[in-house]
């Protein structure tokens, strides 16, 4: 099969006979229909992400794709059913194995684009914003990184919940994509007094932030007493540091969360949001975007408009 594989850090290709995996006990064997990109996978190929498995490995944290096969003594959906499922490592390629327990059987009425990039960032902004942050109908919600594939789900989601979301991203062209997922307030991530105009609003009630950097430092500024802040990802490369006494003198919850993290000690919560999430699509309640959907033979350029910023919403590899 074609797989493409990571050698080393910063070294990787796609390769053309890449053996099929078989599963082993606990495992289900997938023929791949599509997968969704992470930026964690950019992290996996440079070797820094902290679930980064031993090379050579196929990075591709979440996949949709059909069952072929059960591995030993495994109970799984039956063969020809199509499934969603992270995986953490194995989607860029024609074929994969995954664990058995974190199959989610996707509706039919759901495309396979769609259910790749599905589970990671809505599930994350779901549970951050209801489990986490407790986020409540009237607050206000400044979300970083508001037209990223995270970043645009917690818009949507704020938004549906009843916040007044004010987006912060780069350009008219990604504002206008969050406003028209729910922003009231478009904040370019360009302008060099972000923290004066976040006070000009009178403040935030919880910071959803992907990207860490300056932007981070400006929002935890504007956060009004009893606010929470939600360490989601840091996809400016730079990772924050807030003052202790200011957490201290204005009662500020920070909050870290690592969606991956639950599926290892609580997983109940992020198999009710997953099933909530579905739910909300049928009822035609939340609109995933997919800004490209390339095939496999072009992935290094998938990576590429992840890597560079230039996508909106989720992009999408299909072998």
């Amino acid at each position: 099969m074609r797989g493409y594989v990571v050698t080393g850090p910063e070294s990787a290709a796609l390769q053309q006979n890449v053996a099929v995996p078989e599963p082993g006990p606990g495992e289900v064997a997938l023929r791949i229909g599509a997968t969704g990109l992470n930026f964690a996978d950019l992290l996996m190929v440079k070797g820094t992400y902290q679930a980064t498995p031993p090379p050579p490995f196929i990075p591709g944290l979440e996949v949709c794709g059909t069952v072929t096969a059960l591995g030993p003594g495994t109970d799984g959906p039956s063969p020809g059913t199509r499934v969603a499922v992270f995986g953490g490592q194995g989607g860029l390629a024609e074929y994969g194995v995954f664990p058995a327990n974190r199959l989610v059987v996707v509706p039919d009425a759901m495309p396979s684009e769609i259910a790749a990039g599905f589970i990671v960032a809505w599930s994350t902004s779901h549970l951050a914003l209801t489990h986490r942050a407790r986020l409540r109908a009237g607050e206000r919600l400044l979300v970083l990184g508001a037209a990223g594939g995270v970043g645009l789900t917690a818009v949507e989601l704020g938004a549906k919940m009843g916040a007044e979301v004010v987006a912060v991203a780069r350009g008219a062209d990604k504002l206008a994509v969050a406003r028209n997922h729910g922003a009231h307030h478009l904040i370019d991530a360009d302008a060099p007094d972000l923290r004066d105009q976040l006070r000009s609003l009178g403040g935030v009630d919880v910071v959803y932030d992907a990207v860490g950097g300056g932007a981070a430092k400006a929002a935890f500024r504007a956060i009004r007493p009893g606010g929470r802040y939600l360490v989601i990802g840091f996809a400016s490369g730079e990772i924050p540091e807030f003052p202790a006494n200011h957490i201290l003198v204005k009662n500020i919850d920070l909050i870290g969360f690592y969606w991956g993290g639950y599926l290892d000690f609580d997983p109940s919560p992020v198999t009710d949001s997953i099933a909530a999430l579905f739910a909300m699509y049928a009822a035609g309640e939340i609109r995933p975007h997919v800004s490209h959907v390339l095939p496999l033979d072009r992935v290094e350029e998938a990576l590429a408009l992840l890597r560079e910023r230039k996508s909106t919403g989720k992009i999408v590899v299909v072998p």
